[in-house]
């Protein structure tokens, strides 16, 4: 029988071999992961702290810049970790559970923002029954469905992927252990497995997709009724920051997980997970809190006091 040893360990390449290049991505990524400390803590730091912010968005709100500090956490440390020390070696398991944080963080994020959708339409649509609509138990069940429907598909990926054998190449050609970059070292038939992640994956996206695109359809058909000038800008400043940041996560999530493995590259992938798991939890807290005169107003009551 031909003598095959079980991979108990994974070798990250990393996104450069160029020695000159690391240090300097260090630094950036440092930087990054600094602001995205700052800002989703410090969101959530405001929403705790502030009474005028304890409200349904304000609460879904502190809930994704939880979610993007954990996810960003699950995965930027170890990559600056790599660059600085060199160690590029992560075992078995711990590459089995930074995979399982990553996709359950990631999957949370994608039902947060279908319910923030949902909460959007309320209040555009049904302005008049917001509080007996939203009200706290209903915001908590949606919240916590989301984290558990999250990490119940996070655990269907990692049985589906760590279910293969790997006996051969433990190399992964990317910077975390992302799913179709370790799936492609098994040599095992991975064409079933492929097939499950790939309808796993599409009905978590699409699924969430569709509460947002009928919510937003009912909110524009809502705003096309408005004979009030005032009332259009209000609807359309009050959606404008969450539709930004669904473009944002959906384009890169569509382009990352459901494409063919065979049309897969993994140099324009690790370039997407770049942006997808240390730039859209920076961008989030910029988007949703920047241009929000309320999260503004409450940076200024807790930081300036006397004003």
């Amino acid at each position: 029988m031909e003598n095959r040893t079980e991979v108990t360990e994974f070798i990250l390449l990393g996104l450069t071999s160029d020695p000159g290049l690391q240090l300097p991505l260090f630094l950036t990524f440092l930087l990054i992961y600094t602001i995205t400390l700052a800002g989703n803590l410090g969101m959530i730091l405001l929403i705790v702290l502030d009474s005028r912010l304890h409200t349904p968005m304000y609460f879904f709100l502190g809930n994704l810049s939880l979610v993007d500090f954990c996810y960003s956490s699950a995965i930027t440390p170890t990559v600056m970790a790599g660059l600085l020390l060199g160690d590029k070696v992560i075992s078995y398991n711990a590459c089995a559970a930074q995979m399982f944080f990553f996709t359950g963080f990631v999957t949370v994020e994608n039902y947060l923002l279908a319910s923030m959708a949902y909460d959007r339409y309320a209040a555009v649509c049904k302005p008049l029954h917001y509080t007996t609509t939203m009200t706290t138990r209903v915001c908590v069940c949606l919240v916590v469905g989301c984290y558990v429907c999250g990490f119940l598909s996070a655990s269907v990926y990692i049985g589906d992927t760590f279910s293969l054998a790997f006996f051969k190449s433990n190399v992964v050609h990317h910077f975390f252990c992302d799913i179709p970059a370790v799936m492609a070292l098994s040599c095992s038939d991975r064409q079933v497995h492929e097939l499950v992640l790939v309808f796993v994956a599409s009905f978590v996206i699409f699924f969430a997709l569709l509460v947002i695109l009928i919510s937003y359809v009912l909110i524009f058909i809502t705003i096309l009724k408005m004979h009030s000038g005032a009332g259009h800008r209000k609807a359309l400043s009050t959606c404008a920051s969450h539709f930004s940041a669904v473009s944002i996560f959906y384009s890169t999530a569509i382009f990352m997980y459901l494409q063919p493995s065979s049309s897969h590259s993994m140099d324009t992938d690790k370039i997407a997970s770049v942006f997808y798991t240390m730039v859209i939890p920076v961008l989030n807290p910029v988007v949703y809190s920047l241009r929000n005169k309320e999260v503004k107003s409450a940076f200024s009551k807790i930081v300036f006091k006397e004003k």
